[in-house]
């Protein structure tokens, strides 16, 4: 199940919806206390502020950056010097939206890849174009092509002849489990399957030449260093489904050649046995691929150990094995060393690794992030330029900090904003500060966000911020719900419990057949420390979430009636019905480690539906009508269970919605309706 991620990916976290049963959902009952509706109005216009960076490009001499600025559904395209000075917007011709950039290799030649509006019916196909930006000609950007379908991950050739991409051609919907599905309509599986390649264009224009395979849907590639040859992550379609069984292949970059299978996951002996795998990167001798492979339930959420497999064939081996952090990207820094941007503890860290052997150690930790990198996407990358001094480019946020692109050299001090897009926004949230507890001999780490205004001689309610995945963690962000929720008056736990990122691969799969039971254990056990810690009322817990943390938000109390209110966002009811009511049934075997008609066992004993006559916990259930991932009869389930039981619940279905709501209308809603909800059950602090 996906973490949020907007604009795509992994982004599950997120915690957002709205639409009745019906059709289109009447507006929530306004509060019965005036003054509350007065806050849930101003942090809702303080969340309508914040502008968001989808992409940040350094050139590779390290002299020029570009980046994104998105706005609602505008997007603005910015150049300036590696500092940030004399940066200028430039007008891409269309009115369609700046979706990807990168750098020529030799050249200040910057691509650009647009796309336009997406129909929500999902029935037409989608347009964009790549662009070609010569900064030193002072010229207006020139289109290299019309793109009919979708596109991205676009990368140059080394000699700049070429841009190679992943491409769907004739693509109708965004290719991603998280967006709105297809209606299901006709002949099911057979005429709506959408095949992504690798493809390749001329940089003097062209139309795009597929690489790859029919048979092989493509997720993610990389071009050799001598570029006659690509790897690739792929698997067969359809691929929303498939990411979790996708195989290593490697062949010659051009069209019609045969792929070589190079590791396959569910073949393999050791650790890498049944996992999945993502990023590969050539080594700079073309040797070896590297890769990362960790039990991951998200496409873009990427997180595991390093592996390492010669081109020539052979067994993988893990480079990291033991490592008690969670390395999400990498990049080589030279033939013996990975530049790694890594979770730990709730934080991201960007590392050196050596590369000795068949080990990787951490050499060198140049510095922890002030929070997420990017702009809520899963995957944490970064750009770095090649020639030194390295210097190095991101978006970020945190708690305290909205998003602004950050660069500078590569030095041991986090690189300073270089960007004031968000420089007029301030925040009336609590302060947030990391917490560790001990959860039956296992180490566990979250965050904590106190309620604003906060007054130690006062009791408070606190709710409980569960984050999706379960293979992701809650990192600092300022687009974080739980900021509207201490703004309202709340304690808000993040917990980061056993089946998420950060804690190291055996840490991340202590959740195999234990979902709703050793991770709700460890988010009990949080909510005992801080109760010790501050006053927290403890008659006053919600808990709440999106995706896994809609599970959880209706799993927990059958096991649980310390919580007094939950708003369950995508969740799932019963996983016996969900096996066969998702479109992405291949991410469930390696958690619980057969399908469901091998071992029915496994998924009945974390089903809600079997143990629902225990629960009086009242519900807000939220669900998007189209959602893939956590199909909308799964929240039906469970809403006709407390309506049948007699608990106070409310379901709201948004119409031609994905597992990502996508229109900021719904978002808006869920978060209203959230609110409201929460102060009906719980009793927000200063009126009791």
């Amino acid at each position: 199940m996906k973490s949020p991620r907007p604009g795509l990916w992994l982004l599950a976290a997120f915690f957002i919806a709205a639409c009745a049963p019906s059709a289109l959902a009447k507006a929530p009952p306004a509060s019965t206390n005036a003054s509350e509706n007065t806050r849930i109005e101003h942090i809702l216009a303080q969340r309508a502020k914040v502008k968001q960076i989808p992409a940040v490009a350094l050139s590779h001499d390290g002299q020029h950056l570009a980046w994104v600025v998105a706005h609602d559904e505008q997007t603005e395209l910015m150049l300036g010097s590696w500092n940030g000075q004399n940066a200028h917007a430039v007008s891409i011709p269309g009115g369609c939206r700046e979706e990807d950039l990168r750098w020529a290799p030799r050249w200040n030649m910057l691509a650009v890849l647009t796309r336009c509006s997406i129909d929500p019916s999902n029935t037409k196909p989608i347009q964009g174009a790549i662009w070609l930006i010569d900064v030193n000609a002072g010229k207006p950007p020139r289109k290299l092509t019309d793109i009919g379908g979708f596109a991205e991950g676009m990368q140059w050739s080394r000699d700049g002849k070429r841009i190679a991409f992943l491409f769907v051609p004739g693509a109708t919907r965004l290719p991603a489990a998280t967006a709105s599905g297809n209606p299901r309509v006709g002949v099911i599986g057979e005429t709506d399957v959408q095949v992504q390649y690798v493809a390749s264009i001329d940089a003097s224009g062209g139309k795009p030449e597929l690489l790859t395979p029919d048979g092989l849907y493509v997720y993610e590639f990389r071009t050799s260093s001598t570029g006659n040859r690509i790897a690739y992550t792929a698997a067969p379609p359809p691929g929303d489904n498939n990411w979790w069984t996708a195989k290593l292949y490697v062949q010659e970059a051009k069209a019609g050649a045969a792929p070589r299978e190079l590791v396959d996951p569910g073949a393999v002996k050791g650790s890498l046995h049944g996992l999945q795998i993502a990023l590969p990167r050539w080594s700079l001798d073309d040797a070896r691929i590297l890769f990362i492979g960790g039990l991951m339930s998200d496409r873009g959420a990427t997180g595991g150990d390093i592996y390492s497999v010669p081109t020539s064939g052979g067994a993988p081996v893990n480079l990291t094995e033991g490592a008690k952090v969670t390395p999400s990207w990498f990049t080589f820094l030279d033939a013996r060393s990975l530049l790694v941007n890594q979770i730990a503890k709730g934080k991201v860290q960007v590392t050196e690794y050596t590369l000795s052997g068949n080990h990787a150690r951490q050499t060198r930790t140049w510095f922890t992030a002030l929070g997420e990198l990017g702009d809520g996407r899963a995957a944490l990358s970064v750009s770095l330029s090649d020639k030194s001094p390295r210097r190095i480019a991101y978006a970020a946020q945190s708690f305290e900090h909205p998003p602004e692109v950050h660069a500078g050299q590569l030095t041991t001090a986090p690189p300073p904003a270089v960007t004031s897009i968000n420089a007029g926004l301030s925040h009336d949230w609590g302060k947030a500060e990391s917490v560790e507890w001990n959860s039956g001999g296992t180490q566990v780490q979250g965050w904590l966000m106190y309620p604003a205004g906060y007054d130690a001689h006062k009791q408070y309610p606190m709710i409980v911020y569960v984050h999706g995945g379960p293979s992701w963690a809650n990192l600092p962000s300022w687009s974080n719900n739980a900021s509207a929720y201490s703004e309202f008056g709340y304690f808000v736990l993040m917990p980061n419990p056993r089946g998420s990122l950060g804690g190291g691969e055996q840490f991340a799969q202590a959740i195999r057949n234990q979902m709703g039971y050793g991770d709700l254990d460890d988010i009990l056990a949080g909510v005992d420390k801080v109760e010790k810690m501050l006053p927290v009322d403890d008659s006053r817990l919600g808990l709440t979430g999106w995706s896994y943390g809609g599970f959880m938000s209706m799993f927990a109390p059958t096991r649980t009636n310390r919580f007094k209110a939950v708003v369950a966002g995508a969740g799932l009811s019963d996983w016996q019905s969900y096996y066969g009511q998702n479109q992405i049934d291949q991410w469930m075997i390696p958690f619980f480690g057969a399908s469901l008609y091998d071992d029915p066992a496994a998924y009945a004993k974390s089903s809600a539906i079997n143990f629902i006559k225990r629960t009086r916990t009242p519900a807000l259930i939220v669900v998007g009508e189209r959602d893939e991932e956590c199909p909308a009869p799964q929240s039906f389930e469970y809403w006709h269970a407390l309506k049948t039981l007699g608990v106070p619940t409310t379901l709201v279905v948004y119409a031609n919605e994905g597992h990502h709501i996508a229109q900021p209308k719904n978002q808006e809603d869920i978060m209203r309706r959230s609110l409201d909800w929460f102060g009906k059950y719980l009793t927000p602090a200063g009126t009791r």
